[in-house]
Parts: C-alpha cells; structure tokens; sequence
C-alpha cells in the first residue's frame, strides 16, 4: 500500500515544482513585459547618462565658425571687390623719351626730349565697368547668404538624421533585450514541458535578428555621426548623446512654401542679378564705338643752330587724336551682349520651373510622411499596444502561446521603428521646403557670374522611404 502512494506523492510534489516554475516564469516575463510597455510612450527617448550630450545649437556654433565654405564665400566677394575696384581705374599716363635728328646734319643740331601721353575715356564707360561688376558682387553677397542657408540647414538635416538614428538604435537594443529574456523563457518552459523545441529555436532566431538590427543599427548611427561631424567641420568629433524630440516639428503649408521658393530663394535672386550684370554688359558694349581721348605732350630741347650761332633752345609740342569708328563699331561685341542677356532672362525662367520640379518630390515625400506620421501615432501603434497588451495578459491566464506574444511585441517595436523614419522624413522635408531646398553644406560656393550656376545639382537630401518595408 505504502509503495502505491510513494508514486503519486512524487507526481504531486513534481506538478507542485513545475507549477512554481512556470509562475516565476511568467511572473517575470509580465514583469519584463510591464517595463517594455512603460518605456514605450517615452518613444525611447530616455537620457544615456554615460555620454556627454549635445544640443543642435552647439552643433550650428561649431559649423558657422569651422566650416570652410564661409571663407571660401568671404574670398569670393573680396575677389568680387578687386574686380569691381580694377574696373573703374583710370588709366595709367605713358612717360617717354623722344628724339629727333639727334646727330649729323648742317646745323648739327637735333632735338631730345620727354613726352607724357594720356587717354582720356569718355561715353561713361568705366562707370559701366563698376556697374557690371557690382552686380558681380552683389552675386557673391547672395551666394554668401545662400550658403549660411545650406550649412545651417545642412547641420540641422544632419542632426535630425543623427537623432533619428539614436532613437531607432534604443528602440533596437530595447527589442534586444526583450528577445533575450524571451529565450531564456522559452528554455525554462522547456524544461517543465510547457514549450517545444520549435518554440525555442523560434524564441533564439528572434533574438539573433534582435541582435543582429542592433548591430545595423550602431553601424548607421556611427554613419549619420560621421556625416555630421564633417558638416560641422570636426572629423574627429566624438559621439554624444543629442537633445532633442523628433515629435516637436511643426507642420508647415506646403504649396506656400513651394511659392515662397520659386519667388524669394536665393537661386532665383542671383540669376535676377546676371540678368542686371548682362543689361549692364550690353550698355557698356554699346559705348565701346565711343572714341577716348588722346593726349601727347612734351617738351624738347632743339639743338638747331640759328644765324647767331645760338641753339634754339627748348620747345613745347602737343598731340591730340581719336579713334575714328569707321570699320569697327563694335558690332560682334554687341549682338554676343544681347544674346547674353536674352539668355540671362531665359535663366530666371528656367531656374524657377527647376525649383518647382524639385520642390514636387520633397512636397510628395513631406505630405505622405505627414500622413504615415498620423497614422503610426494615432491608429497602427495604439492598436499594436493594446494587442500586445491582450495577449500578454492572455498568456497570463494561459489563454494563448508564448508565439503569439513574441509575435505581437515584434509587431509593435517594428512600428515604432517604422514610425521613427516617419518622423525623420516629415522632419527633413519640412527642413528643406523651409530652407529653399538648400541642403548641402560642403558644396564649394558658386563663382559670381559663371553660368548655369544659380541652382546647384546638389541641393534635394537623399529621401528614404517612410512605408513599412
């Protein structure tokens, strides 16, 4: 009788133990669970006290007092200056030596002197050369505008791609951790019987993708940092933590903005001025048939013998000329003027049609990121929570599998990554519209007056997708 009951006591003392064992474990498995929901709403934005933090305003400090394009737009208008300064100069006087009959002769005399020849430049035309030139500088002033535009845009878009990437690589090592303590679940429902072997081998793949989108993630960061720092003008830069929500930008009004684009950005302003500095080119060309003035005097000393036996002495002489515009009016010169400036009006046109081609794409990409943005917050996150939330306390009661669980947080932390690129595209397409579409801060400053140059080929960001992929 007594070894017909040792055998069941043992089965109850053994169920007891299992039973035990599977509440410790899904004790800690909700606990675990409860700290990954409470974390959510903070969007991962929880502060790493091991790194020095930084703000975007240090950040715009450090770019506007080492980024060498700004030197490069101040050696642009000095050159602008010199030119216009060299435009209006005067020209220089001719001094010389003149000599006649020096030696032989009858009256063995000759005549040796010193001259000084002056042209005087008449039909206002060095007042046209500073004009040309001073639209010429007014262009490099512009372009200095423009390029503080793209360099502070530049940190900022780099900053957001930089706080994107520290969000997402949180969100990642959050997702790490939880697939870690899920395998570790798993094998101890395993060693009491309540999970199989495919339910471990799933739990461990989860935890090697976890881990492996942690590394991806570290790596883009270190990426984003490096192209920051660059813009910044600090290579060696160390990665800090950066201040800072993706949540806080504003929308804007797109079609407002596009307008603003095409009428007041920089680009269209400079070729505004080629437009006045080939007006000015075609004015100056038509005062080139214009004569200037020359002037030669000089005086001499005459060696000639008079009937007295005396020298005559010293003597005065003067010269006056001019150019006359028989042959060459200046006509070649002309017609090129007023090709170059009916090309300059052309210029204006097609630059802001370019505006508006690229201003569609960045507007696309800005309205359906506001859209994705919305939808994330307000609808696909929510609901993923609560499900994760049903299934967990589902698994709670032993109402439903583990899979289900790990299914519904995967499900849940790949919209929160998913709604992070969201937010970075909605950040950095408002950025840009705002901006004029100047974007690129390492890009050499525009030479005044060269051609084709008002809009540069670099100026939309690299748009990455905001749809789940």
């Amino acid at each position: 009788m007594n070894n017909l009951i040792t055998p069941v006591s043992f089965l109850e003392v053994r169920a007891e133990t299992a039973s035990q064992l599977r509440c410790a474990t899904r004790f800690a498995f909700c606990f675990a669970a409860s700290l990954f929901l409470i974390a959510l709403p903070a969007r991962a934005q929880t502060a790493v006290s091991e790194k020095k933090t930084i703000t975007l305003e240090e950040l715009q400090q450090m770019a506007l007092q080492n980024n060498p394009t700004f030197r490069q737009s101040a050696a642009n208008i000095q050159a602008a200056e010199g030119r216009k300064k060299q435009s209006g100069l005067y020209p220089d006087p001719t001094v010389g030596y003149q000599g006649e009959q020096i030696q032989g002769g009858s009256f063995h005399g000759g005549e040796q002197g010193f001259f000084v020849q002056q042209d005087i430049v008449l039909g206002g035309k060095l007042g046209l050369n500073r004009k040309i030139f001073d639209q010429e500088l007014q262009q490099a002033v512009t372009e200095a505008d423009e390029q503080k535009v793209r360099v502070v845009t530049n940190v900022r878009m780099s900053y957001i791609q930089a706080l994107a990437a520290q969000q997402n690589l949180e969100l990642r090592q959050n997702l790490s951790k939880l697939a870690d303590d899920a395998v570790e679940t798993s094998h101890q429902l395993a060693n009491v019987g309540q999970a199989d072997a495919p339910e471990v081998l799933e739990s461990e793949v989860e935890a090697q993708q976890a881990q492996l989108a942690v590394t991806m993630a570290e790596q883009n960061q270190q990426r984003v940092w490096k192209a920051l720092a660059a813009v910044v003008g600090n290579p060696r830069l160390p990665l800090m933590k950066l201040e800072g929500r993706l949540e806080d930008t504003p929308p804007v009004n797109a079609d407002d903005l596009v307008e603003k684009i095409v009428n007041e950005s920089p680009a269209v302003r400079i070729a505004e001025l080629g437009v006045k500095r080939a007006e000015a080119a075609l004015a100056r060309a038509k005062r080139e048939p214009i004569p200037d003035l020359q002037l030669r005097g000089g005086i001499q000393q005459n060696g000639e013998l008079l009937s007295n036996g005396r020298s005559v002495g010293l003597q005065g002489f003067a010269d006056v000329g001019v150019r006359i515009p028989i042959f060459d009016r200046n006509q070649g010169n002309i017609a090129a003027a007023q090709a170059d400036a009916e090309r300059a009006k052309r210029e204006v046109e097609r630059v802001k049609l370019v505006l508006r081609e690229r201003a569609a794409g960045v507007v696309q990409n800005y309205t359906f990121s506001q859209s994705a943005v919305d939808r994330y917050k307000n609808q696909m996150i929510p609901r993923a929570q609560k499900a994760y939330e049903m299934y967990t306390k589902k698994y709670q009661e032993m109402a439903a599998a583990y899979p289900q669980v790990l299914i519904a947080q995967r499900t849940l932390m790949q919209l929160e990554v998913f709604y992070t690129t969201a937010l970075e595209n909605f950040a950095t397409s408002s950025l840009s519209l705002q901006s004029y579409l100047l974007t690129d801060g390492l890009e050499a400053p525009s030479q005044p007056g060269g051609i084709d140059k008002p809009v540069r080929e670099v100026n939309i960001p690299f748009q990455m997708s905001a749809s789940p992929q």
